[in-house]
C-alpha cells in the first residue's frame, strides 16, 4: 500500500547531510490536529548534487532528490530511512549508491522493499529491514533512469521505469532483466505512472511534448497525445475516472485529457508563472488537484468550477519543488522547497 509521491527538483545540494535531513524534518510533527500522532517511517534519498524529494505516508514518508536541466552530476546518492514516532524522528537506516538517485517507489506487498532509479541508468532494489544493500541491481537503460513506479493494481507485481534514453522499461522484481522495452518517445522521459484502474496500463510524459499511454500486452504505444508545446514534466491519473489524466509542463499550464477524445483538453488551468514541476489529483475529490511550480507557489484547483483556482500558497522563498496529498486526511498535504540560500525544507499543512 502506498500514499503517493511528493517529488521535488532543485539545483543546489552539495552540502546536504543526514543531520541536516533530520533537522529539516522536525516540521513533519505538524499533523493538523493537536494531540494526534502517527507511527510513520520516512525515507530520504539524498543525491549530493542532484535531488528529488518524494513523500509517501501510509505507514511511510518517502523523500528522494533529483535535478532537472543540469547534465553534470557529482558525488553519490544516499538512501536514508527515518522513522517518525511519538518521540520524534530518528535515523533508522542509511544506504549509499555510487550515483545520484532520481526516483523511488515502494513495493505494494512488502513495506520494507523499495526500488530507486539512478543517474547511471540502473534500478536498485532495497530492503529497509536489512543493514546492507541493494539486494539487486538492474542495469539496462543507457542514460539516466529518471522515473520509476510500482503498479498499484491487485495481482500485478510490475514496475515501470522511464529514462533519458527515451525508453520505458517493464520489470518484474523477481526476474533479473526487463520484460519489455517501450520505444516511441523522441525526447527525455520525465514521468511514468501506472493507471490505478486498468491493469497493465501506464502513462509517460516527455520532453518531446507528448503524453503517451501504453498497454504492456501490446507491442507499441496505445495512444499519443500532443499535450503541450513545451516539455511535460509531470502527469497524474485521476483516482475516480480511468479516462482522465492531467499534465503539467514548462509552458506553465495544466491540461486535462479524456482518453476517449484527445482532440482538445477537457480543461486548461492557467496561473503559474514558471514551469510546473508536480501535479497530483486529490484522492478524495474527483475534480480537485494540486500543483507546484518553480514560481515558489503551490496552487489548488477545482476544474469543474468557472473560477477553478481555489487557493494559492505563497509562503515559500525558494523553488517550490515537491507536493503530495494525504490518502488518510482530507485536506492535508505536504510540500517542499529548495534554493541556493537554504537547505531543503518539508512541511505538512492543512488546506482547503
Amino acid at each position: 500500500m502506498r500514499f503517493g509521491a511528493l517529488v521535488c527538483r532543485h539545483f543546489w545540494s552539495k552540502n546536504i547531510n543526514e543531520t541536516a535531513c533530520i533537522e529539516s524534518f522536525a516540521l513533519l510533527k505538524r499533523h493538523g490536529k493537536s494531540g494526534r500522532h502517527y507511527h510513520t517511517r520516512l525515507v530520504v534519498v539524498v543525491c549530493h548534487f542532484a535531488q528529488l524529494e518524494a513523500v509517501t505516508p501510509v505507514f511511510f514518508f518517502l523523500l528522494l532528490f533529483i535535478v532537472h536541466s543540469i547534465f553534470l552530476y557529482y558525488g553519490c546518492g544516499t538512501l536514508v530511512v527515518l522513522e517518525q514516532n511519538e518521540a520524534g524522528i530518528v535515523l533508522l537506516r542509511s544506504f549509499d549508491w555510487n550515483d545520484g538517485l532520481f526516483d523511488v517507489t515502494w513495493s505494494e506487498n512488502n513495506e520494507h522493499v523499495l526500488i530507486t532509479s539512478s543517474g547511471d541508468g540502473s534500478l536498485q532494489i532495497w530492503d529497509t529491514a536489512k543493514t546492507t544493500g541493494p539486494l539487486q541491481v538492474y542495469k539496462e537503460h543507457t542514460q539516466e533512469a529518471y522515473s520509476v513506479d510500482w503498479s498499484q493494481t491487485r495481482g500485478e507485481q510490475l514496475v515501470v521505469s522511464g529514462s533519458w534514453d527515451q525508453t520505458a522499461k517493464l520489470w518484474d522484481p523477481a526476474v533479473g532483466k526487463s520484460l519489455c522495452t517501450f520505444k516511441g518517445h523522441e525526447g527525455v522521459i520525465y514521468s511514468t505512472i501506472w493507471s490505478p484502474h486498468i491493469p497493465g496500463c501506464f502513462a509517460s510524459a516527455s520532453g518531446d511534448q507528448t503524453l503517451r499511454v501504453w498497454d504492456v500486452k501490446a507491442p507499441g504505444v496505445k495512444l499519443v497525445i500532443p499535450a503541450h508545446q513545451a516539455e511535460i514534466l509531470s502527469c497524474d491519473w485521476c483516482k475516480y475516472d480511468e479516462n482522465l489524466l492531467v499534465t503539467g509542463a514548462v509552458d506553465c499550464s495544466l491540461k486535462g485529457w479524456d482518453l476517449r477524445n484527445v482532440r482538445q483538453p477537457v480543461f486548461v488551468l492557467l496561473g503559474h508563472t514558471y514551469a510546473i514541476r508536480r501535479v497530483k489529483f486529490s484522492p478524495f475529490h474527483a475534480t480537485l488537484l494540486a500543483s507546484c511550480s518553480y514560481d515558489f507557489t503551490v496552487r489548488f484547483w477545482d476544474f469543474s468550477k468557472p473560477n477553478p483556482l481555489l487557493e494559492t500558497v505563497e509562503h515559500h522563498t525558494e523553488f517550490t519543488c515537491g507536493l503530495d496529498l494525504s490518502l488518510h486526511n482530507c485536506g492535508q498535504y505536504v510540500e517542499c522547497e529548495r534554493g541556493p540560500r537554504t537547505k531543503f525544507s518539508v512541511l505538512i499543512w492543512r488546506c482547503i
